[in-house]
């Protein structure tokens, strides 16, 4: 099957959908999800951004872009967010072909750099982007890793 990404901008009918299946993943409150996505589907700014993989309708992946992703440096923006491959998905390329979809979306619209916060080591750095800093999460004990990416 063909794994298909999706701007929700352009496809305002799986709002609900990909809202509901990233506080599934997450567990961030489903209106803050809605709000964001409505923002999206509205359109009047470049951020947010929601972006979701999907095989016969069906939402295996996703990731948004927001101002900031629950960190101390609201200096760093905008930030990939929401990273997500469903298990039965994964090592298939759907994360490298959403990150590469995302990067060249921004771009378009006058983006030249993401950040992204993750505790994975080495994995984002095979998609380009590169060890920045540590940042301190809202409410978090520990620092957090923070990748940067210039187009």
């Amino acid at each position: 099957m063909e794994i298909e990404i999706y701007e929700i901008r352009e496809h305002g009918e799986m709002a609900d959908a990909a809202a509901k299946w990233f506080h599934s993943k997450w567990g961030i409150p489903l209106e803050a999800y809605i709000e964001s996505i409505a923002a999206c589907v509205e359109g009047e700014k470049s951020v947010p951004q929601w972006y979701v993989a999907a095989e016969e309708g069906r939402i295996v992946g996703g990731m948004g872009v927001i101002e900031n992703d629950f960190h101390d440096r609201k200096d760093l923006t905008p930030n990939v967010c929401a990273v997500y491959v469903e298990e039965g998905y994964r090592c298939r390329g759907i994360a490298g072909k959403l990150l590469q979809h995302v990067c060249e979306d921004m771009s378009r619209m006058g983006i030249d750099t993401l950040y992204l916060v993750t505790d994975h080591t080495s994995f984002y750095e095979r998609y380009g982007w590169e060890f920045l800093c540590m940042v301190q999460g809202d409410g978090e004990p520990d620092m957090t890793r923070m990748y940067v990416h210039k187009m």
